[in-house]
C-alpha cells in the first residue's frame, strides 16, 4: 500500500526499518506532474527491488530568475494515483522548509560539467540539482536510482557526483520515452498548445536528421548541427538555445562525430523550453570476400 510520507525524521526511520529487513530499495526522484517516461523508471524499479520509493519535490534551486518554478505543474492527486497502480511503496513529499532550512548554504559543484549545454544559459541550476539529489540519496539510501536519458546532462552530473564522492549508489539510466509522432515527453509538454505540440516534433526530426547524416558518412559536427538548425528554423514557433553535439563523458563539443558521440539540444517553443537529445550511432561496414 503506497504510504505518502512528508519529513526527513519520517523517510529516516521507514529507510532504517527497510535497511534492518535487508531490502533492497529503488528509487525514483522526481518534480510530479508524472507522466509514461517517469513510471517507465518505475517500473523498472520495481522488477529490479524489494521496496521502491518516489520523490515528489519541486527543487527551488535548480530554477533561475525569470523560469517557471511558480507554475510548474502539480498533479499531485494523480501522481499518487498512478505511483499506486504500479506498487510503489513509499512517495516521498516534502515541502521546500524541510529539505532547505532557515541557514542552508551548501552546494554541490560539478566543474567542468555545470556550464555547458543547458548550464550555459541556466547557470546554478546544476548547482541545485546535484545538492537535491545528494540529500535525497542521503535520505533513501537507494541501492539504485533511476533517470531517463531525455535528461542526458542530468545524468552525467549525477554519475560523476556519484563516482567523485564514493556514494553507495548504481545509476541507471532508461530510454527516453516518446510519443508516437517522436515529441519526448516531458512534464512541460503541459504547457503546450496542440499547434505547438505539432511543432515542437522539429526537436525529434532534427534528432533524427543527424543520424541520417552520420549514416550516410558525414562526420563533420558543425554541417551535421547546420543541417538539424535548418529543420527547426523552419519553424515559426521554435527558438533555438543550443545545438551541440559532444562527447558523452566530458560533454564537450565535438568536430568529427564518433559512435556514441550525443547530439543534444534546447528548442524554446513559444514560451516553452524544451530538451532532447539522441545517441549517435557510426555504422561500420564489413567487407567479406570469398574464394
Amino acid at each position: 500500500m503506497l504510504q505518502t510520507i512528508t519529513s526527513i525524521e519520517d523517510i529516516k526511520q521507514r529507510i532504517k526499518t527497510f535497511k534492518e529487513n535487508q531490502f533492497s530499495i529503488g528509487f525514483v526522484p522526481t518534480m510530479g506532474a508524472l507522466h509514461e517516461g517517469h513510471l517507465s523508471l518505475v517500473r523498472q524499479a520495481r522488477k529490479e527491488n524489494d521496496k521502491v520509493v518516489v520523490s515528489i519535490f519541486v527543487n527551488p534551486l535548480q530554477f533561475g530568475i525569470n523560469e517557471d518554478f511558480t507554475q510548474y505543474p502539480s498533479t499531485f492527486d494523480n501522481d499518487c494515483e498512478l505511483l499506486s497502480k504500479e506498487d510503489v511503496d513509499i512517495v516521498f513529499n516534502p515541502k521546500a522548509p524541510e529539505i532547505y532550512p532557515d541557514g542552508f548554504c551548501t552546494s554541490v559543484v560539478l566543474e567542468h560539467l555545470e556550464d555547458k549545454l543547458c548550464g550555459k544559459s541556466r547557470p546554478g541550476h546544476f548547482r541545485g540539482v546535484a545538492a537535491v539529489v545528494l540529500k535525497l540519496f542521503n535520505l533513501v539510501k537507494p541501492d539504485v536510482a533511476y533517470f531517463g536519458q531525455k535528461d542526458f546532462q542530468q545524468t552525467i552530473v549525477i554519475k560523476r557526483m556519484v563516482a567523485d564522492l564514493n556514494l553507495d549508489v548504481n545509476i541507471k539510466v532508461l530510454p527516453t520515452i516518446r510519443g508516437k509522432e517522436g515529441l519526448a515527453l516531458s512534464s512541460r509538454n503541459a504547457y503546450l498548445s496542440e499547434t505547438e505540440k505539432k511543432d515542437a516534433l522539429c526537436l525529434y526530426k532534427s534528432l533524427i536528421k543527424a543520424q541520417t547524416m552520420v549514416n550516410a558518412g558525414v562526420k563533420n559536427a558543425e554541417e551535421i548541427k547546420g543541417e538539424m538548425g535548418k529543420i527547426i528554423n523552419n519553424c515559426k514557433s521554435a527558438k533555438i538555445d543550443y545545438i551541440s553535439i559532444v562527447n558523452p563523458k566530458t560533454l564537450e563539443a565535438v568536430s568529427e562525430v564518433r559512435s556514441g558521440n550525443v547530439a543534444a539540444l534546447a528548442v524554446r517553443i513559444g514560451k516553452t523550453r524544451l530538451i532532447d537529445n539522441i545517441i549517435l550511432m557510426v555504422l561500420i561496414v564489413l567487407f567479406v570476400y570469398s574464394t
